[in-house]
């Protein structure tokens, strides 16, 4: 099985070909009109590769960047491609088995998702809430875990450690966390043109967050996104014990910080919000249905203006 290093090299090879062959399609199309209108000697036929408008064109899209540069820009866009993808795997959007929709119906449940996909190759969510928080070992479907997971039944167990390593370095990061706590939504939100599809429940600070997707929510989801909470706040709190019993100050303060934090959102916004058993209707769109959650939601500028 290839690297994932090898399949989008492979990918960015094909599109370099096909923008290639568009190109030689567009001089050949500009000098037989040329030629039908005896125009030859005075308009120019010549189609430079940057005018060629495929969207996968490495030229076209970054025309003033070098070709070592388009490079990592094209493996960039493709890895946060392939993490969209994934996303829409986790919570049953997409199916690896299937293509097309899986799960876009309001109210989606796994179990309809299994009526249609008996034996997945990759399980969604079950809960519908994927919490993605900074620090390993929090919670079991953790967003990064799953991802590995993904990438492990997508390109196998053999080159895992390299694709998670092509993967940080491609989107510039240190650690993959990194990219999923503070730049994957804002690109999600980008790619839906501020109407996403997924809602990043998010403390005022980002200690907490919780992602959803809003096919799949129901009237108790923002109670099973304050069962997270709670249960995050509680492993802090031993944290905490620990780190007062091994005298290390300064991570104790950092850690009474976020459980400020997160115990003022749980008891201004969540809980409040979670009592309300919000009631949405995708019909009306996420901008009459997003603004419902208020602050227990990560405020989308712009979202107000009409689309």
């Amino acid at each position: 099985m290839k690297t994932l290093e090898q399949t989008v090299a492979r990918h960015r090879d094909e599109w370099k070909s096909r923008s290639l062959e568009q190109q030689r399609l567009e001089i050949e199309n500009n000098e037989a009109v040329a030629k039908l209108y005896g125009l030859e000697d005075e308009v120019p036929s010549y189609v430079p590769l940057e005018r060629v408008s495929l969207t996968n064109n490495s030229a076209f899209r970054w025309p003033s960047k070098t070709p070592q540069e388009r490079d990592a820009l094209f493996a960039q866009s493709a890895i946060i491609d392939l993490i969209s993808y994934a996303g829409g795997c986790m919570f049953g959007r997409y199916s690896l088995d299937e293509p097309g929709l899986i799960l876009a119906d309001q109210g989606s449940t796994l179990d309809d998702y299994l009526a249609r996909i008996p034996n997945p190759t990759f399980l969604p969510d079950k809960d519908n809430v994927i919490p993605i928080v900074d620090g390993d070992d929090w919670f079991e479907d953790d967003i990064v875990d799953r991802f590995r997971v993904f990438l492990r039944t997508v390109f196998g167990e053999q080159h895992l450690e390299e694709n998670l390593r092509f993967v940080t370095a491609s989107l510039g990061v240190k650690r993959l966390r990194d990219y999923f706590v503070k730049s994957f939504y804002k690109d999600h939100v980008q790619r839906y043109k501020k109407r996403p599809i997924y809602w990043l429940f998010s403390s005022p600070k980002g200690s907490f967050n919780a992602l959803i997707y809003m096919h799949r929510y129901t009237p108790s989801t923002v109670s099973t996104v304050l069962t997270y909470l709670r249960e995050y706040v509680t492993k802090l709190e031993s944290a905490l014990q620990q780190a007062e019993r091994s005298g290390n100050a300064k991570e104790a303060d950092r850690l009474r910080k976020i459980l400020v934090e997160l115990n003022e959102y749980e008891y201004a916004t969540l809980f409040p919000k979670a009592s309300e058993n919000v009631v949405i209707d995708l019909d009306d769109g996420v901008r009459a249905n997003y603004p419902k959650f208020g602050a227990a939601l990560k405020k989308i500028p712009g979202l107000e203006a009409s689309q």
